[in-house]
C-alpha cells in the first residue's frame, strides 16, 4: 500500500536525508541503491524520482558512490555529515521551545542599492532562515545572540550590514515587537497542522509500516522547526502549540523506534567504507 502524500514542502531529498540521518549518520557505511529504492517506495516516491535524487545529491557533494562488484552503494560525504549533524542538533538539543531566560536580541540593519537586488533578496532569505524577522523597514531582529558572520560570506556584503546585540529598554514592549516582526499565526498554524496529523490514536493509518511513519514524522518536524525563529516562550501567546507538538513528536518517535530498527535491519544492505570515503 502506498503511503499518503507528503506534507507541503517535503521533497524526496528531504526524505532521503532523514533516512540517512537514521540509518547511516555516525557509521562508516554505504547503502545499496536498491535499499534506497525500497525505502522510498514505502513513502510513495517513484524509482525514477529516487534515482534522480540520488544522482543530484552526488552532483551536489552530499553522497559518494562506492562500487562493489556489480552493485552500487551510496555513502555520506563530509558535507552531508555536517548537514545531518546540524539537523540532529536542531531536533534533539535545540528543540522547538525556547525557554532561555536571556533577554538579549540581535538587531541587524542593511542597505543595498537597487542595482544589487539579487543580493538583497538572498540576504533576506538567509536572515529569515536564521530566525530574523523584519521589525520595520531596514531593521531586522532575532532572539539571542546570532553569529551573523556565517550569513555574510561575501566581504563586500558585510560593508553594507550593521549588527548590534542589545536588550529592550522596555521589556514589556517585547510582545508587541514580536507580533510586528513575525507572523505568529502562520508559525502556530504549522504546529497545529502537525498535531492534527500526529496527535491521534493511530496516525497515518495508510502508511505501509512504521519506518514510513517515522520518516514522515521526522521530515515534517524538521521542516517546521527549521522555519521557527525560536522566540522565547515568555513572549509568545499562552498555550503556544509548539510545546504540545514537541511532546507528541518525541513520544511518537520513541514509540515507533523499536519496530523501525527491526525493519531497517531487514531492508538495508550496507558495506563498510573508510571514513575518508
Amino acid at each position: 500500500m502506498a503511503a499518503p502524500g507528503p506534507p507541503a514542502g517535503v521533497r524526496p531529498q528531504t526524505l532521503l536525508l532523514t533516512f540517512l540521518g537514521k540509518a547511516v549518520l555516525g557509521r562508516d557505511i554505504a547503502v545499496f541503491s536498491g535499499s534506497y529504492l525500497a525505502v522510498m517506495e514505502r513513502l510513495g516516491i517513484s524509482e525514477q524520482a529516487t534515482r534522480s535524487t540520488l544522482t543530484r545529491m552526488v552532483n551536489h557533494g552530499l553522497l559518494a558512490r562506492h562500487r562493489r562488484g556489480r552493485k552500487m552503494y551510496f555513502g555520506l560525504t563530509p558535507q552531508a555529515q555536517a548537514v545531518l549533524a546540524e539537523g540532529e542538533h536542531r531536533l534533539w538539543r535545540a528543540g522547538a521551545v525556547n525557554r532561555d531566560p536571556d533577554g538579549r536580541w540581535t538587531l541587524l540593519g542593511f542597505s543595498l542599492p537597487e542595482s544589487r537586488r539579487d543580493e538583497r533578496h538572498l540576504l533576506r532569505s538567509r536572515l529569515r532562515w536564521a530566525g530574523f524577522g523584519l521589525l520595520r523597514s531596514g531593521m531586522w531582529i532575532a532572539p539571542g545572540r546570532v553569529d551573523v558572520s556565517a550569513l555574510l560570506p561575501d566581504g563586500q556584503l558585510r560593508d553594507h550590514v550593521q549588527v548590534f546585540y542589545a536588550e529592550p529598554a522596555e521589556p514589556a514592549a517585547v510582545g508587541q515587537m514580536v507580533r510586528d516582526a513575525y507572523d505568529l499565526s502562520a508559525i502556530a498554524g504549522r504546529y497545529q497542522q502537525f498535531l492534527r496529523r500526529w496527535d491521534t490514536p493511530r496516525p497515518l493509518p495508510a502508511a505501509p509500516d512504521d519506518l514510513a511513519r517515522q520518516l514522515w514524522l521526522v521530515s515534517e518536524w524538521l521542516l517546521i522547526v527549521r522555519d521557527d525563529p525560536r522566540i522565547p516562550l515568555r513572549h509568545l501567546p499562552p498555550n503556544w502549540p509548539a510545546v504540545t507538538a514537541e511532546e507528541i513528536f518525541r513520544h511518537r518517535h520513541n514509540q515507533l523506534n523499536p519496530r523501525v530498527q527491526r525493519i531497517l535491519d531487514q531492508v538495508v544492505d550496507a558495506v563498510e567504507v573508510s571514513a575518508a570515503g
